[in-house]
C-alpha cells in the first residue's frame, strides 16, 4: 500500500527540528503527498525512516495513538550513515473498517 492509501483525506503532518524549526502542519492528503514528493526529488541519496520501539499509547474502537523512535539513515556512495534520530507520534483513525493515519508528528533531534 502506498502512502496515499494509508492517510485519511484530512490528515495532518507536522515536523519539528531540534525544538527550533517547525514545518507545517501540512493539512490534507494532497499537501502531504506534495511535501513528500518534493523532499524525495530534492534528495541525492537514498533515505530510510527506520521506526523502532513502537508503543501503542492508547486505543479504542475509533482511534489509536502510537509512539515510535526514529533513526533516519542515508545511503550515499555505498555507505550508510545515521542523519538524525528522533520520534514519531502517529494518530490513527478507524475509517471505513481500515486504520489510517490521521495525524503525524515527527520530532527530529537535529537538522537533516
Amino acid at each position: 500500500m502506498t502512502l496515499a492509501g494509508v492517510l485519511t483525506e484530512d490528515a495532518t503532518w507536522t515536523v519539528n527540528i531540534a525544538g527550533e524549526v517547525e514545518q507545517g502542519p501540512f493539512v490534507g492528503r494532497p499537501a502531504i503527498l506534495d511535501l513528500v514528493r518534493e523532499a524525495t526529488e530534492a534528495q541525492t541519496d537514498q533515505r530510510r525512516h527506520n521506526l523502532v520501539n513502537m508503543v501503542f499509547r492508547r486505543a479504542d474502537a475509533d482511534t489509536a495513538v502510537v509512539w515510535a523512535y526514529l533513526m533516519l539513515t542515508s545511503n550515499a556512495g555505498g555507505a550508510s550513515n545515521v542523519i538524525t534520530t528522533g520520534f514519531y507520534t502517529i494518530t490513527l483513525r478507524n475509517a471505513e473498517s481500515e486504520w489510517r493515519i490521521a495525524k503525524l508528528f515527527v520530532g527530529m533531534d537535529n537538522a537533516e
